[in-house]
């Protein structure tokens, strides 16, 4: 801040790991004024504890959010779907930081200054933040998507390589929502259906 680089916006993603659903990527600029007290890394919160600090983020912060979608992942690979989105949701956001503070080593293409914080989410306020708000954002569409294909699971393991959702996977099959790309998803497809099939039925999220 005494560099001139002002605002200074942090940003996080959440889903990197599951087999199933969207990358959600948050980008947050706190009032230095009004900062939630409480902000941790969002696994580190339990989720009684992440709701309400969402809310006081969204009362109080600049936020952006943006998602990158199975078809995206598998096309590009996990990571760079990952900043693709961490990207997306800082050119989101309504006022242009001056500086971005990015959880973990890879920078983002945006158009201000960048700076990488291994564990950030631990580390700096704005990260916590960020990350907090990609996580409750993608736990509430897991929760959705649940209701739409009941028998997954995902309300409750929000996608991830959980034995109830490989056992899902192997009764089910994959759905629309299934990263492809991922090696138990992709032996749950068997050689039956092309890509040319999963990208006609995917919609994006």
């Amino acid at each position: 801040m005494k560099k001139g680089l002002v605002p200074v916006a942090g940003c996080d993603e959440a889903g990197r790991g599951p087999l199933a659903g969207p990358v959600v990527a948050a980008a947050v600029i706190l009032d230095p004024d009004r900062i939630p007290r409480g902000l941790n890394d969002s696994k580190k919160l339990p989720a009684a504890a992440r709701e309400k600090l969402y809310d006081a983020i969204c009362a109080t912060a600049e936020v952006a959010v943006a998602i990158a979608s199975c078809a995206r992942i598998d096309r590009d690979n996990i990571l760079q779907a990952s900043l693709w989105a961490l990207a997306r949701a800082v050119q989101a956001l309504p006022v242009r930081p001056g500086l971005v503070f990015v959880d973990g080593r890879d920078r983002i293409a945006v158009p201000c200054e960048c700076r990488t914080i291994v564990r950030g989410d631990a580390l700096v306020c704005s990260i916590a933040a960020a990350s907090i708000v990609a996580k409750v954002t993608r736990d509430r569409l897991m929760v959705r998507l649940g209701a739409a294909h009941p028998g997954y699971g995902f309300e409750r393991h929000m996608g991830y390589a959980v034995p109830a959702h490989a056992e899902a996977l192997q009764r089910l099959g994959p759905t629309v929502h299934h990263r492809r790309s991922f090696s138990p998803v992709a032996r749950a497809y068997g050689d039956n259906l092309t890509d040319a099939d999963i990208a006609e039925a995917r919609l994006p999220l």
